[in-house]
């Protein structure tokens, strides 16, 4: 037997009392947390949900998730989480895809409708039968008309449930991936899957006697759920949440917490350095924070030296995806940061480089796809077996990113491969053209793409965002990049953004940069009554 459920169980028995989850003014000790994740299991069980059912998630980062989760998976069945952007159709679409049962939402406010739109996209699908509405302010009366709220359906619930019995290989979680090559796919997660990568995490970051965590990252995702909310709930770690990541924010709350733990996206760590912080005691949070880790996307080296020399500490990268679990690199504890690099292999998981016939690249600094086997590779896309054996091959799995590895053995991202750009009959890697740019001290951030050309197939094109007060020109920064970066490889096009877009996870969106030029805002607002929430902060 394996059921996730421990994970929050054995930190229930030895730290009762301990706080375990903060958001503003709420707190919950584990003791709490594991009675009230006993009661929402009792109630599925009493409408008939069980061991291999399907059950959907939409939430932000409130109190919520955690206890929602938890009990889906003390239930016996499997948590499906839903990015909280998605519109009714989208909604619709993965709840008749994973066959959901039933579908936990988050009631959202003006900014995002999302209890609205998960109640649109509910009534779509005849498949699901149950629909619960989680509100900020526990009340039993529906704000949508014929929607039951989770707290009333809880009510008389018994907090004695006791976790079914679940194996090492049955489904825990299916995590759908972005869609951004199609309809998107269900990554099916194991028990095992995920407490490896748990137990991996904890060897990688090692454990303390009490951790906060600070967590910007959206729950709905591989990174924050596994490496911050699972991996710290297992460790006894007090996590500190944030609905929506805001710079100022996330400084004042580490200060506040006595943050141990921050994890990021680049966008996020790119942020912290654009921050207003005049109020903030940086030797203090340095002081408290004794870990910072990177992942989602490849972090520029300028970002990681800006960091540094602000925040007096060290980034440390990995690289890791839905599919597997997510953590496969990471850089090793213990041995000098390489700017740029992922780090290696982390414990039990094998990663090399292949060509697109899957032969495998041989020699220091060659660039192939990365695959990767071991116990963190999922069992398969939910329903999809012929899109699967696409992608795994003899337990190796295909990941779509480029990447080379030096002599020592170090990986370093190079790009997605669907991201490379093809000048002229030469290869251009994005982040080669950005690395450069970003050394530029009028650059602030930058989005290299490729644009449809006549002449050359595919002509370069930089999306930049100033630096405050900067005056930085077209011409000037095109001519700057033709002296430092091969003629194949310099910009030709330079278009200036106020901010990049982003998804809910703070990668940059670079298709929406190729196909529509790009809105001059940033996506990820929660809003409504969680605001309100926050102002103790």
């Amino acid at each position: 037997m394996l059921n996730l459920t421990a994970l929050l169980e054995n930190s229930a028995r030895t730290f009762p009392d301990r706080t375990a989850v903060v958001l503003g003014v709420q707190r919950m000790t584990y003791a709490e947390l594991d009675a009230a994740a006993r009661r929402v299991a009792d109630l599925l069980h009493a409408r008939g949900i069980g061991p291999g059912d399907k059950v959907a998630l939409s939430s932000p980062n409130v109190l919520w998730f955690p206890v929602v989760y938890f009990g889906i998976l003390k239930a016996g069945a499997v948590v499906v989480p839903l990015n909280v952007l998605l519109k009714d159709r989208e909604i619709a679409y993965l709840l008749a895809d994973s066959r959901a049962k039933a579908y936990f939402c988050f009631e959202g406010g003006p900014e995002l409708p999302l209890g609205r739109e998960g109640w649109s996209g509910f009534n779509e699908t005849p498949s699901c039968a149950h629909f619960f509405l989680m509100q900020a302010a526990a009340s039993e009366s529906s704000p949508i008309e014929g929607a039951e709220t989770l707290t009333a359906a809880l009510d008389g619930r018994s907090a004695d449930f006791e976790t079914v019995a679940t194996e090492p290989d049955d489904t825990a979680v299916v995590l759908y991936t972005s869609g951004t090559t199609g309809r998107p796919k269900g990554a099916e997660l194991t028990h095992s899957n995920v407490m490896m990568n748990v137990l991996t995490c904890h060897k990688l970051f090692g454990e303390v006697e009490h951790d906060v965590h600070l967590i910007a990252l959206p729950l709905f995702h591989s990174f924050g759920q596994v490496v911050q909310m699972n991996a710290g709930l297992a460790s006894g770690a007090t996590l500190v949440l944030l609905p929506r990541f805001d710079a100022q924010a996330a400084v004042a709350l580490m200060q506040r917490h006595a943050v141990t733990f921050f994890a990021g996206v680049p966008t996020m760590f790119w942020a912290l350095l654009q921050a207003e912080v005049s109020d903030a005691d940086l030797s203090r949070i340095a002081g408290n924070l004794r870990m910072a880790g990177s992942g989602g996307s490849a972090l520029p080296v300028e970002i990681h030296r800006r960091f540094t020399e602000r925040y007096g500490v060290t980034i440390l990268e990995g690289y890791g995806l839905s599919e597997t679990s997510p953590v496969a690199t990471f850089a090793p504890r213990g041995e000098q940061v390489r700017p740029g690099s992922i780090g290696r292999p982390v414990w039990g998981v094998e990663v090399d480089l292949v060509r697109e016939d899957w032969t495998p690249v041989r020699g220091a600094d060659a660039i192939g796809e990365i695959v990767v086997r071991g116990h963190n590779v999922m069992k398969g896309y939910l329903n999809q077996p012929e899109t699967t054996a696409e992608v795994m091959r003899d337990g190796w799995f295909r990941t779509g990113d480029l990447a080379r590895r030096d002599a020592d053995g170090w990986f370093y991202i190079v790009d997605r491969a669907k991201d490379m750009i093809i000048r002229g009959g030469f290869n251009v890697y994005p982040r080669e053209v950005e690395e450069v740019l970003l050394t530029h001290p009028a650059v602030s951030m930058v989005a290299v793409v490729g644009v449809p050309d006549e002449r050359h197939g595919e002509e370069i094109k930089a999306c930049v965002v100033r630096a405050p007060e900067a005056t930085l020109s077209d011409d000037e920064l095109i001519g700057w990049c033709k002296e430092r970066m091969a003629g194949y490889k310099y910009p030709r096009l330079v278009e200036f953004f106020g901010a990049l877009p982003t998804n809910a996870t703070g990668k940059i969106l670079k298709r929406e940069l190729r196909e529509t030029g790009a809105a001059d805002t940033c996506a990820g607002v929660v809003g409504g009554r969680i605001a309100d929430l926050l102002e103790a902060n």
